[in-house]
């Protein structure tokens, strides 16, 4: 049976603008930073063996301080990239509805096969993650590991485990650096927890 601890990491100034980041390298800031070692805490007893992470700065930064903790290094794995947004990067939901009304309502009907001038369709970036979990599941089949990756990979990843149509509009919440925990046991995927953000409330 695999373990797999997978999150989105800590926030960014872009998250609190509501500004698209896609593979824009944002870092976190310090309240990301914060989440970040909040996280660390929280799964500092689990035997996670491995740590692997989105190259982007905003998830490498999430996941070195969990790596510290358990005395890993953090494996840099691209697949786990948040979606490419191309055009519409560094803009708000608002800028871009303004901007690129066509693109827009194409978007938001989550047309899988909507390529984002620039960047990757809806069906790319979801066989990408996809494959890269069922890879890892497979490769750690009797282990503990975490992932660290963005929101939209995550809204994926949630999609796979539960069998989920790429078109249905999402109604669950993927929070910076909350706990999701997954299980994969004989070709079957299981949610044990998701959006558990218990850790981060302090005080």
């Amino acid at each position: 049976m695999a373990d797999i601890f997978v999150v989105r990491h800590g926030e960014t100034d872009w998250n609190l603008a509501q500004r698209f980041q896609g593979h824009t390298d944002i870092p976190l800031n310090a309240t990301g930073e914060r989440q970040a070692e909040l996280l660390a805490e929280r799964l500092a007893k689990e035997p996670i063996e491995a740590i692997y992470t989105s190259d982007l700065k905003r998830a490498q930064q999430t996941a070195e301080t969990s790596a510290r903790r358990h005395g890993l290094k953090a494996r840099l794995e691209p697949g786990l990239r948040e979606r490419n947004f191309g055009a519409f990067e560094g803009r708000t939901f608002a800028e871009i509805a303004s901007l690129f009304p066509d693109e827009h309502r194409r978007w938001i009907s989550r047309d899988p096969d909507f390529l984002i001038d620039g960047g990757e369709s809806l069906l790319q970036v979801s066989t990408r993650v996809a494959a890269v979990l069922d890879g890892l599941a497979h490769q750690h089949a009797e282990g503990c590991i975490l992932l660290v990756t963005h929101g939209g990979a995550l809204d994926l990843i949630y999609r796979r485990v539960l069998g989920i149509d790429l078109k249905q509009p999402r109604a669950w919440p993927t929070p910076n650096a909350a706990v999701n925990r997954l299980r994969f046991e004989k070709g079957a995927w299981q949610m044990v927890a998701w959006a558990d953000e218990e850790h981060l409330h302090e005080g």
